[in-house]
């Protein structure tokens, strides 16, 4: 059984910069069957934009958006683990923080690396239950 975020992260993460328009993250999360990327500027993570974000802060606002740039729709506000850190910790993190994904960075380099969500946690260590079952399903789109 995996005991450290390295072993169940997503790497290398999809990454957007904050200019990027929001149309274009949501066909990359769409070709990329994905429901998150990271928002990085010169390297270095500024924020984090779900398929929920998009839905929330963006299309329920109504309006014209295909000028609205990803910036306005990431959380910036970010919890995140290293590669090293224990599984027990990031299901720690996202029970406090309420959050199903966290960036994984590595902290010599200050650079994003990865990114674990609750589905992959699931897979791992409970692979039986209902989430475990769906996360581990192939896409059906």
């Amino acid at each position: 059984m995996a005991q450290m975020v390295r072993e169940v992260m997503t790497a290398p993460p999809v990454e957007v910069s904050p200019q990027a328009y929001v149309t274009d993250v949501a066909r990359r999360m769409r070709e990329e069957d994905i429901g998150a990327v990271l928002v990085t500027e010169d390297g270095h993570l500024r924020g984090l934009v779900t398929d929920r974000d998009l839905t929330i802060r963006v299309l329920a606002e109504g309006g014209d958006v295909s000028g609205t740039r990803v910036r306005e729709a990431c959380s910036t506000e970010l919890v995140s683990v290293t590669p090293d850190d224990r599984i027990d910790r990031a299901v720690q993190l996202m029970r406090e923080k309420a959050v199903r994904r966290l960036p994984v960075v590595d902290p010599d380099r200050d650079r994003a690396v990865g990114i674990v969500a609750l589905g992959d946690l699931a897979v791992e260590r409970d692979p039986g239950s209902a989430l475990g079952h769906i996360s581990a399903a192939d896409p059906n789109q």
